[in-house]
């Protein structure tokens, strides 16, 4: 009969997705993660196979749940557009203070790892990128179909300036916490650029 694990996977893979978030992929040595999730690297091998694989489930929940903040977003709006500016504000503004790190973790990642040394962690975190994108360009669709958009404008085009724009605006407010300017900033994405 296997024993049953010690541990709560979820809670574990939450504070591992807080430190690497925090620390970044390389910034986390095992020790610290045994220090952080209360394990023996014996038991995080056991149940993960490896740091690697501990940061992939680690990073898809960071996905996962930037997913859930961004579809109650929508769902609490009343256009697309409204309800994308409530999702910046919420990831830049409003989370400020629970969130381990100003940036990204995706963005973080990727400016972090390289294809040539982590192959295979550099493309789950780009193929989640790609993931955001596919659905910024679902909401311009429909906004465009709402006629929130003017018909001319092109879906990829707004979704890749938004995505721009939010990493940006991440990048400015953890650097000089002036969030007086990155509220006005937020409102500006949709005015300007492509919007335009």
């Amino acid at each position: 009969m296997s024993r049953k694990a010690q541990f709560d996977r979820d809670d574990v893979i939450t504070k591992a997705k807080d430190l690497y978030w925090a620390k970044g992929y390389h910034g986390t040595s095992m020790r610290t993660l045994q220090e952080a999730l209360d394990m023996r690297s014996g038991s995080i091998y056991a149940a993960f196979g490896s740091k690697d694989n501990l940061f992939i489930e680690a990073i898809q929940r960071y996905a996962q749940d930037d997913g859930k903040t961004l579809a109650e977003s929508m769902a609490n709006s009343d256009s697309q557009i409204d309800g994308l500016k409530t999702f910046i504000r919420k990831i830049i503004l409003s989370n400020r203070d629970s969130a381990p790190s100003g940036m990204c973790m995706l963005v973080k990642s990727v400016s972090e790892l390289t294809e040539a040394d982590n192959p295979e962690l550099f493309a789950v975190v780009t193929e989640l990128l790609g993931r955001i994108q596919t659905t910024l360009v679902e909401s311009m669709k429909t906004a465009i179909h709402n006629g929130e958009i003017h018909s001319d404008k092109d879906p990829v085009e707004l979704a890749c300036y938004i995505q721009v724009q939010i990493i940006g605006l991440r990048t400015f407010a953890r650097a000089t916490n002036e969030f007086d300017v990155v509220e006005r900033f937020i409102d500006d994405i949709f005015v300007s650029g492509p919007f335009k």
